[in-house]
């Protein structure tokens, strides 16, 4: 129980933003196959026709 008690709550809130930004950026810089719709890592909705 000590190592939960050392996390703080703006520590978590952090590491929260990052993880979003960070798939932001990775949808915005990776190819579609990738992270966009229909990807294999990142799958942002359906593929358009």
């Amino acid at each position: 129980m000590t190592i939960l008690s050392m996390i703080s709550f703006d520590e978590i809130a952090a590491s929260l933003m990052l993880c979003l930004v960070a798939r932001e950026l990775m949808i915005l810089g990776l190819p579609d196959q990738i992270a966009g719709p229909g990807g294999w890592l990142i799958d942002t909705g359906e593929e358009e026709a």
